[in-house]
């Protein structure tokens, strides 16, 4: 080989390099865009998320919480067709949106829905002396709302909020995670079997809420933290409430 070519072979090797680390750049470049963007489009989303929704069942004591943290005051409540809402301020933390979803079975979809693409948390309120009775239509409803697709992917904070603690024969929060996580597996092995039928030769995969193969936890839903607290809307204690906000904010 001339010495010629040796030099035209070592300008096209040099060429080829330079076109090789280019790529690596443009492709370092755009991801590192594609990333700042994804950043900057969920810092945005987590801001302008600052719903807080009420949740549950009729005569849980949603309204009366709503009233005593928005007006300072108990205020005579009814069973609603429509949501109560008013802005809380949380101290060094700016306000939040307070969102009291009607309880009624016919409309209490239809208002969750409209409000739980902004929602920052959810209080789900239950009555900790008549679970008993209600922890069919309580699990149901509180399956409903953790499985939810746009809960699911926007991961707001979950409180479970056992309220009328003041009733002397109340359950405590830990005896109703307990009581609630086997009715939940219950119900999560009865809608997980009617989906696998309606499913039956497709390729859909359904939502399992938890984890496969063992008994359901709270602690195993991986897209949302839920906690438990214990309140008394009606002596006006509700200072885990108060925290649990605080945090949230």
């Amino acid at each position: 080989m001339s010495k010629k070519d040796e030099t035209l072979r070592g300008v096209l090797d040099s060429d080829e390099k330079n076109a090789h680390w280019g790529t690596i750049g443009v492709a370092l470049i755009v991801g590192l865009i594609t990333l700042f963007v994804f950043i900057f489009v969920w810092r945005k989303g987590r801001v302008s998320r600052r719903g807080i929704c009420l949740v549950g069942l009729c005569e849980s004591g949603k309204t009366l919480i709503f009233s005593q943290l928005i007006y300072k005051k108990a205020v005579e409540s009814f069973t609603s067709m429509k949501e109560n809402v008013g802005v809380l301020d949380i101290v060094n933390k700016g306000a939040l949106k307070l969102i009291d979803i009607p309880g009624h079975e016919r409309v209490r979809q239809r208002f969750f829905d409209s409000y739980k693409n902004t929602a920052r948390g959810i209080v789900f309120v239950l009555d900790s002396f008549s679970l008993n009775k209600d922890i069919r239509d309580v699990a149901e409803y509180l399956y409903t709302i953790l499985s939810d697709p746009v809960v699911s992917s926007n991961r707001p904070q979950v409180l479970i909020l056992c309220n009328k603690q003041d009733h002397p024969l109340a359950k405590g929060p830990q005896v109703i995670q307990s009581v609630l996580e086997k009715e939940m597996n219950v119900l999560r092995n009865t809608q997980t079997n009617q989906l696998e039928a309606v499913a039956e030769g497709g390729n859909r995969k359904s939502f399992y809420l938890g984890q496969e193969g063992k008994n359901f936890e709270f602690a195993d839903i991986r897209s949302l933290r839920v906690e438990f607290a214990a309140s008394s809307a009606h002596t006006e204690d509700l200072e885990s409430l108060k925290k649990w906000l605080q945090s949230v904010a």
